[in-house]
């Protein structure tokens, strides 16, 4: 019988993740200095279970997917500390646009369990409903905010077409991108406690669609 389990390794390999991913949305909700520092520790430790379950995982591209997704997330989560000079939110869209096109090939590639759902077409609805609402707020970086909304809808339709506990994890993903960008565009439609939910979404997210590929990924090895 196939394990639909992970591995008890790998499964204590997510414990320093979820630890700090909780400590970040805290020092978050606190307004603490550490909260920036925290984040850039994200996702360097989600690859850690990846890194500890690569010798069980077939074919090997599938965890250059995951660390390539998990290596632009974290660029798009340092982009303004990491790359000062830069303007930080047309960056954060490109590495995060990235991070979306790895996990959408890994998705349809390598881990697609069935057809894509039929109730997957709300995802088409949402990506109108953000640029309706907020397209006249984006100014020059409407086009991107466009393009980097369907990569984002793509994920999480695609991951619907996977193990359950990847497509909730591509849920939770749109929705801290959603939160994210009533934020970043429209700050005065959501109180302040909306921006640790911006990153309890986020690292949710981004830890069921690792964890979901992994359970995935072994019981195909197996």
């Amino acid at each position: 019988m196939q394990r639909r389990t992970l591995p008890p390794a790998i499964v204590w390999a997510f414990v320093p993740y979820a630890a700090v991913s909780a400590l970040h949305v805290v020092l978050l909700a606190l307004g603490h200095d550490l909260a920036g520092p925290t984040k850039l520790l994200l996702m360097p430790l989600l690859a850690v279970p990846v890194l500890v379950a690569a010798r069980r995982i077939h074919p090997p591209v599938t965890v250059a997917l995951l660390l390539a997704a998990l290596l632009f997330s974290w660029l798009g989560d340092g982009a303004g500390a990491l790359f000062p000079a830069a303007p930080e939110l047309p960056l954060m869209l490109a590495f995060f646009g990235l991070a979306h096109i790895a996990y959408i090939v890994l998705f349809a590639r390598h881990l697609a369990r069935r057809r894509l759902p039929w109730w997957t077409a709300i995802y088409a609805v949402w990506w109108l409903a953000m640029i309706l609402v907020l397209g006249p707020h984006t100014g020059p970086l409407l086009v991107g905010v466009a393009l980097y909304g369907l990569l984002l809808a793509g994920t999480a339709a695609f991951s619907a077409r996977c193990h359950g506990v990847v497509a909730t994890g591509g849920a939770f993903f749109l929705a801290s991108d959603t939160i994210l960008a009533f934020r970043l565009f429209l700050p005065d439609a959501l109180p302040a406690w909306s921006s640790p939910a911006v990153m309890l979404t986020y690292t949710l997210g981004q830890g069921l669609i690792v964890a979901g590929a992994l359970v995935s990924l072994q019981r195909r090895a197996a």
